[in-house]
C-alpha cells in the first residue's frame, strides 16, 4: 500500500463528516457511498485485531455510521426490524453456524459473523434508514446514474490509453494487466477490482438512465438533456467489453419495454425466479454434463470460442467445488479455504484445482444452502414485493420509476454473481431502500387485492414519507 493509498483511506472519514455538515443527509450519504466505491484505491487496507479491515468497502460504511451518530443520531430510531430484513440477519449470522458445525470455535465464527456484517449489514442497515421511501430511492437513482455519468471520461481514457489511472494515482496496479485486454483493445478497469466489475456498475448506471429518462422524472442534469448524456452512456458502456454484462444489459432494456408496452413484469419475474432456480438445481447436482455442453454450444454460436470456453471453465469449477459443498450441505465448509478442492501439479506442490469461482458457488462452499438462500432472498425478495406493491402500468410514474429502476440493476447484479465474484456494496444499499419502501407503504386491508388506476396517487397522499 503506497502512501498515496493511505492518506486516501485515512482522509476518508473526515471528508464524510465534512459532507454531513455541508449537505442535507441523504444527499451526503449517496455522495460518501457511492464515491468511496467509484474511487478509493483497491487492495489497501488497516488491520485491527479483533475487527474486521478499514478498506475501501468499510470505509463507506464506517464513515456515514460514525457521521449519523454525530449529526443524524435519531435516524436510528427510525429503524424497525420487519420481516423483510429476515433474510439479512440470517446472512450475516451464518458464519457462526458454519463455524460451529464445523468445529472452528466461536471466535471464528462471531469474526467471521462481523465481518459479514460489516460487508453487508451495514450497507443494508444504511439503505433501511436513509432510502425508505419513494423519495430516497429517486435520489439513490439518480446518485448511481451521476456515478456513471463520472465515470464516462474515465473509462473513454483508459479505452484508449489502456488502464492506468489507478497506478497513475495511487502508484500501483491491483490486478493482472493481462485481463484488461480484450477484443483487440483494452476494457477500462479504473479504480474499481476488475473490467467485469466496471462493465456491471456502467450496465446499471445506463439502464437506470434510460429508466429516469422514459419515465420523465429527469430531463436534465448539470444542464445538459438526457437524451444526449443517456446514449454518451450506453456507447461507453458497449466500449467496456463485457460480455456478460451486454446480456444482462439486452435483458434490462427487454423488461423495461414489456414494462412500458405490454404492462408486465412477468420477465423481471421469470429472471429472478430463474435466479433461485438454477441455484437449487446446481447446488442439488442435476446440472449434468451434457446441458452443460448444449449451453456452451449455444454461447459459442452467439459470441466466440473465446467467450464460450470461459463459461465453460466456470462450469467445470462449478462442478467440482459443488461437489465438495454438498459434504456440507447446511452451513457449508466455514472459512479458511476448506470450501476448495486440492490437486498436486507437476511440481508435486498442492493447488487449488480452480481458481475461477462465481459468488454463489463461493457461498454455497462456505456457508452452505442457508448462505446461498438467505443472500438470495435478501437482495430479491424486496424486489418481488415491491413489483406486487406496484404493477407494471405504475413503472414508469415518475414517483415510483426510480425505485423500480433500481430494483432492476439490484436482479441483474445477482444474475451476474451466478458467473463471477464482484462484490458492490451499492447494490446491498439499494436492496435495503428497496425493503424499506414495500416495509413503509401499508394499504388499507380492502384495497390489498385490487389496484385501481389512481392507486400510486392515494398511497402517495396517505403516506407523505413515500413523496
Amino acid at each position: 500500500m503506497t502512501p498515496q493509498a493511505q492518506l486516501a483511506m485515512l482522509a476518508w472519514i473526515p471528508l464524510v463528516l465534512y459532507l454531513f455538515s455541508r449537505y442535507p443527509v441523504q444527499k451526503a450519504v449517496v455522495i460518501g457511498f457511492i464515491g468511496a466505491w467509484l474511487f478509493l484505491p483497491q487492495k489497501a487496507a488497516f488491520s485491527f485485531i479483533g475487527f474486521p479491515d478499514y478498506d475501501r468497502v468499510s470505509a463507506a460504511s464506517y464513515g456515514i455510521l460514525l457521521a449519523t451518530c454525530i449529526f443524524d443520531v435519531g435516524r436510528f430510531h427510525s429503524f424497525k426490524l420487519g420481516w423483510l430484513d429476515l433474510p439479512m440477519l440470517i446472512w450475516c449470522v451464518c458464519p457462526l453456524a458454519s463455524s460451529l458445525s464445523n468445529g472452528l470455535g466461536l471466535y471464528d465464527g462471531l469474526s467471521a459473523t462481523l465481518g459479514e456484517t460489516v460487508k453487508w449489514g451495514f450497507p443494508y442497515f444504511l439503505g433501511r434508514i436513509y432510502f425508505n421511501n419513494l423519495k430516497g430511492m429517486r435520489l439513490l437513482a439518480i446518485a448511481i446514474f451521476v456515478g456513471g455519468i463520472v465515470y464516462v471520461p474515465l473509462c473513454l481514457y483508459e479505452i484508449r490509453m489502456s488502464p492506468q489511472l489507478h497506478q497513475m494515482v495511487y502508484g500501483y496496479f491491483p490486478h493482472s494487466f493481462m485481463q484488461t485486454m480484450r477484443y483487440d483493445g483494452f476494457r477500462p478497469q479504473v479504480f474499481m477490482s476488475h473490467g467485469l466489475a466496471v462493465g456491471v456498475w456502467m450496465m446499471a448506471t445506463t439502464l437506470v438512465g434510460i429508466w429516469l429518462w422514459q419515465a420523465g422524472v429527469i430531463k436534465r442534469l448539470w444542464g445538459i438533456p438526457m437524451r444526449w448524456l443517456v446514449p454518451v452512456l450506453l456507447i461507453t458502456f458497449i466500449l467496456c467489453k463485457s460480455t456478460g454484462a451486454w446480456f444482462l444489459g439486452a435483458f434490462g432494456i427487454i423488461i423495461l419495454f414489456a414494462a412500458k408496452w405490454l404492462r408486465t413484469a412477468l420477465p423481471l419475474l421469470l429472471l429472478i425466479g430463474g435466479i433461485f432456480f438454477y441455484q437449487y438445481y446446481v447446488a442439488t447436482g442435476q446440472f449434468t454434463q451434457q446441458q452443460q455442453d448444449q449451453i456452451i454450444s449455444v454461447l459459442a454460436d452467439l459470441t466466440n470460442e473465446e467467450r464460450a470456453g470461459s463459461l465453460e471453465t466456470r462450469f467445470d469449477a462449478e462442478h467440482i467445488l459443488g461437489a465438495k459443498a454438498r459434504q456440507q450441505i447446511i452451513f457449508g465448509w466455514g472459512g479458511w479455504n476448506r470450501n476448495r478442492v486440492y490437486e498436486y501439479n507437476w511440481r508435486g506442490e498442492r493447488v487449488a484445482a480452480t481458481n475461477i469461482d462465481s459468488f454463489w458457488i463461493i457461498t454455497f462452499g462456505t456457508k452452505g444452502l442457508v448462505g446461498v438462500f438467505s443472500i438470495t432472498a435478501a437482495l430479491l425478495l424486496p424486489v418481488v414485493m415491491l413489483c406486487r406493491r406496484y404493477p407494471a402500468q405504475y413503472w414508469f410514474n415518475p414517483k415510483v420509476a426510480p425505485a423500480i429502476a433500481v430494483a432492476l440493476t439490484v436482479t441483474l447484479y445477482m444474475n451476474d454473481s451466478l458467473t463471477n465474484a464482484m462484490f458492490n456494496p451499492v447494490f446491498p444499499l439499494a436492496s435495503g431502500g428497496i425493503a424499506g419502501v414495500v416495509l413503509q407503504v401499508t394499504e388499507p386491508k380492502r384495497q390489498r387485492r385490487v389496484f385501481p388506476s389512481h392507486r400510486v396517487r392515494q398511497i402517495a397522499d396517505q403516506h407523505p414519507s413515500s413523496n
